[in-house]
């Protein structure tokens, strides 16, 4: 585990995000280059945290004025690694650790690399950015 401090700008947003939506955030990561804010809420919680037909979301959307993620948190790293590609079959997970330098090797299936990696790589920066602030993975490759 990661010992990343939460700063006061996270524990604003996990307030606002809490008090709206009624469900405990365990973290807000901040993605300043894909401009959103990326919620980690226990499974249970996703779909209050979403709202009916995303409701939740596009209100914090407009307070926030960033695209608001929400994905299930796990603190066991391949399970969180599944929640980071939801809809996508995976067909293996390594963990590579190189003098404490951690990669992740995902192997999917051929047809799902392409919704692996998302629009512009969006889904495997967020993948990148998750695991490295909570587990120190320093990338995240898919084959």
């Amino acid at each position: 585990m990661s010992e990343d401090k939460i700063t006061l700008e996270e524990l604003r947003y996990l307030s606002i995000f809490q008090d709206l939506t009624d469900a405990l955030p365990y973290r807000c990561i901040i993605d300043d280059e894909g401009n959103r804010l990326i919620f980690l809420v226990k499974p249970e919680d996703v779909g209050k945290a979403i709202g009916r037909r995303g409701s939740k979301i596009r209100i914090l959307s407009e307070i926030f004025k960033r695209n608001i993620e929400v994905v299930a948190y796990s603190d066991d790293l391949e399970t969180m690694i599944k929640n980071l590609f939801p809809g996508v079959n995976i067909l293996d997970i390594n963990i590579v650790d190189r003098g404490g330098e951690k990669t992740v090797v995902l192997r999917v299936d051929e047809k799902d690399k392409g919704r692996a990696i998302g629009r512009e790589g969006r889904n495997i920066k967020r993948a990148r950015l998750v695991l490295k602030k909570l587990f120190n993975v320093q990338n995240v490759v898919i084959k």
